[in-house]
């Protein structure tokens, strides 16, 4: 018996080995980067520069934020430059930096090259990235507007700063391998669609990433858009996300347009953003200030898509102090 036993677990663990081995050198496997090569144009970098700023707001990471502001806006000059942490502090498995996206780091990328990193979440040595990016939201977007945030990214001021090596723990450090998927572009709908132009948008901007609850790492399932995410700021502030879905009493149903696109626009002016000096102060994660450059019309539609997602009963306290 005793010998059987052995076996048995000899065995198993041969088979775990294997199964290991397989998904930290096997994977990720979205395919080779495509080899693309083009020509940017004005508008094309135009577009880029309005979609990384205002809409998928690359800037949120890829960049030094002011947290003595509301809502931490970019600090001037950093655009791009990267280094922000995510931290066991913060909830994540590990450690993660956002990267350094000027040409100063990317000058030895190919379109190619950049376009997997962002649409599949493999970088240009093969490494899987932990989807603190939501890259499996941009992989969904139009392979034409991903061209042009490439573009831009092009035009940015080289700033030289190399980002730490991000550290996922264990066994988040196997599990990453399998994150990664290859892209499902889609076709950018017209602006005269304005529900299926407004789902694009919002999927472009991430929104359900914060506005969807999550448990240990995945979002809950029915609870899409109701809020209830937690994020823990330094000095015990905590932040929990607000209830999206069209619930007259607890999401944004007695909303009208005109509040839904004020409420952005208001944090247009970054001078007139409310000091944070203590916890007790009023804070938020989300970028109002760069979500506030988005078009009054794009606001719209994102608004009317919005308005058509199941109402969600879910009442959150969006600031307070975390307990110890």
């Amino acid at each position: 018996m005793a010998k059987w036993i052995k076996r048995i677990v000899a065995v198993l663990v041969i088979v775990i080995a294997t199964g290991l081995a397989y998904v930290k050198l096997a994977l990720p496997n979205v395919g080779k980067a495509e080899d693309l090569k083009f020509e940017a144009t004005p508008d094309m970098i135009k577009r880029g520069e309005y979609l990384a700023f205002h809409v998928c707001v690359c800037m949120d990471c890829h960049a030094q934020r002011d947290w003595t502001k509301f809502s931490g806006p970019p600090i001037a000059g950093t655009e791009g430059k990267g280094g922000d942490v995510f931290t066991k502090e913060f909830g994540f498995p590990g450690t993660f930096y956002a990267k350094n996206i000027t040409p100063y780091n990317l000058k030895n990328w190919t379109d190619g090259e950049i376009m997997r990193a962002f649409t599949c979440g493999v970088d240009k040595n093969g490494v899987a990235l932990f989807p603190v990016m939501p890259y499996h939201k941009y992989g969904t977007m139009d392979k034409e507007d991903i061209k042009s945030i490439i573009a831009f990214l092009r035009t940015l001021k080289p700033i030289k700063y190399d980002a730490p090596a991000s550290k996922p723990d264990f066994p988040m450090n196997f599990i990453i391998n399998t994150i990664p998927q290859k892209a499902s572009f889609t076709t950018l709908p017209s602006k005269d669609n304005v529900i299926d132009y407004g789902k694009y948008l919002v999927n472009a901007a991430g929104c359900s990433e914060c506005h969807t609850n999550v448990n240990k790492g995945k979002p809950i399932e029915g609870m899409d858009f109701a809020g209830g995410r937690e994020f823990i700021f330094p000095q015990g502030k905590k932040i929990v996300a607000a209830n999206i879905t069209p619930d007259n009493e607890t999401g944004i149903g007695y909303w009208t347009e005109t509040t839904f696109v004020n409420k952005f626009k208001s944090f247009s002016d970054r001078s007139k953003l409310q000091d944070y000096k203590s916890p007790n102060d009023y804070q938020s994660i989300m970028p109002w200030s760069m979500y506030a450059g988005m078009d009054s019309s794009d606001l719209s539609a994102m608004f009317a898509y919005l308005k058509t997602l199941k109402p969600i009963v879910n009442k959150v306290e969006k600031n307070s102090i975390a307990e110890n």
